[in-house]
């Protein structure tokens, strides 16, 4: 089980480290304005996420996986030509916010999933599993919100 348990946490640490990088551009191009702000304002809480899941991975025996972590860094970069989030009403910026919406699920997922595994898997003893998951549904909340509320910019025709 710990070689499947190291796998997946390693898995979701190079979805928070694509999601920090991205975060962090998004906190970059748009400073001094709202998305630039939400974006800093989320960034703490999915840097606090990815700290806790580094531990767990330590506790386990595991860690991140530096190549998977550098291939999430890659891919992020990568990411911006496709996404170019030239403007608040572009595709690319649009995109950006369901990408983390999608992540943040996936990391609600991942703690209720190890919350039910840590009843039988003393190294996974610790965290508070509840509070993590509500706190990814708060991040969920509010990322989707923006992401709503950036849906009509990026859909509307511009001729």
């Amino acid at each position: 089980m710990s070689d499947a348990l190291q796998t997946y946490l390693a898995d979701h640490l190079a979805g928070a480290v694509h999601a920090i990088e991205l975060l962090k551009n998004l906190q970059d191009k748009y400073r001094g304005e709202t998305l630039g702000q939400f974006a800093a304002g989320l960034l703490p809480a999915i840097e606090a996420d990815k700290t806790t899941l580094e531990d767990l991975a330590k506790q386990i025996g595991g860690g991140p996986s530096t190549v998977k972590d550098a291939i999430s860094w890659a891919g992020e970069r990568l990411s911006r030509l496709k996404l170019r989030h030239d403007d608040e009403e572009s595709l690319g910026t649009f995109q950006a916010f369901e990408f983390l919406s999608l992540g943040i699920q996936g990391k609600l997922a991942l703690w209720r999933g190890l919350a039910i595994v840590a009843a039988d898997e003393n190294r996974l003893q610790g965290p508070d599993y509840n509070t993590l998951a509500r706190r990814a549904r708060e991040q969920y909340e509010a990322v989707e919100q923006k992401r709503l509320e950036l849906a009509p910019k990026a859909f509307r025709s511009r001729q």
